[in-house]
């Protein structure tokens, strides 16, 4: 299974939110720079992680944003669910099952649900502050990168 960019780039906002000093701000343009990414992108997906409450923003000249939760309250394959917009691996797993001809009495699309499923559980099994464990050193990368850009 391949996670879509906004999936990954979400996973991303809240790696580089939760590597920061509890409660300090962030900018979108900040995380982009870190990243190499779309800084466009990236407001999009800040705006769907604070719908999601994952995220708080303040607006204002000193405003910015940060985690809206503890990362140990941040559940990996939650944020992956909500994220995700399907997790159709094959045609009949989509709504109505598609048109492949064997459905009925294949075997793969129980052997694929079990897969997701699967991959699912051992997400559910992190936190973001399982993926932050070396806050300093990812601080270090992210300032490095900015400095490579400026």
């Amino acid at each position: 299974m391949k996670l879509t960019l906004y999936t990954d780039y979400s996973l991303r906002v809240l790696i580089y939110l939760g590597a920061k000093e509890e409660g300090e701000l962030s900018n979108i343009q900040e995380i982009a720079d870190a990243y190499q990414i779309s800084k466009n992108h990236l407001m999009k997906v800040t705006h769907e992680l604070g719908k999601l409450g994952l995220i708080e923003t303040t607006r204002g000249r000193k405003g910015g944003i940060r985690l809206a939760k503890k990362p140990e309250e941040i559940n990996v394959g939650k944020v992956v669910r909500k994220t995700e917009d399907h997790f159709e691996l094959v045609e009949c797993f989509q709504p109505g099952g598609g048109h492949c001809v064997i459905s009925p009495v294949c075997g793969l699309k129980h052997a694929l649900a079990k897969a997701l499923q699967a991959y699912l559980q051992v997400l559910d099994a992190y936190t973001l502050a399982d993926l932050v464990r070396n806050p300093s050193e990812l601080r270090s990368l992210f300032q490095n990168e900015e400095q490579t850009k400026s």
